[in-house]
């Protein structure tokens, strides 16, 4: 079974500001409505997740709840590993135990640049900063049936929201 993995960052968020604090920010009505229009969309393509994996901050996990109510997923747990700044190398070993428990297919949701650092550093080993999430955009990699993702995955997928 091939091992999939989406990277998804989270929708339009309310704009920074001295009241709140970065990591209290909501998504905005047009974050939410656009998340929700993404995540039918992914419906009607037929993905699953077996976990969707998302950022502790408001708008990403938001953002996860989005998806879960869509029905892309039953389960959604948090990860500080996904906050901006989060540490990929702790990621990484926690996905490798992931895989070896039988998880095939994850959502990530996080933040920028931080995902499509990560996405380059799966692909090409390090991050070339060529790559760019848009807010409630999608990136697709297939992962390798054994040993390190980290420079030996596949992008098979990088649409932004307008396109789905």
């Amino acid at each position: 079974m091939k091992r999939t993995l989406y990277l998804i960052r989270h929708g339009i968020a309310t704009k920074r500001h001295q009241d709140l604090a970065d990591k209290q920010r909501p998504l905005t009505s047009q974050g939410r409505l656009k998340t929700q229009q993404v995540a039918q969309r992914l419906c009607q393509l037929d993905l699953h997740f077996d976990l969707i994996l998302t950022s502790p901050l408001v708008r990403a996990r938001q953002t996860a709840e989005i998806l879960q109510a869509a029905g892309l997923s039953t389960q959604v747990n948090l990860s500080s590993t996904l906050a901006p700044l989060g540490d990929f190398n702790q990621w990484l070993r926690w996905l490798n135990s992931w895989q070896d428990s039988g998880g095939n297919s994850l959502a990530l949701v996080g933040h920028q640049p931080d995902l499509s650092q990560w996405a380059e550093r799966l692909v090409w080993g390090q991050p070339k900063e060529v790559l760019e999430l848009k807010k409630a955009g999608v990136m697709g990699l297939t992962l390798p049936k054994t040993g390190s993702a980290a420079g030996n995955s596949q992008l098979f997928w990088l649409t932004p929201p307008r396109l789905l």
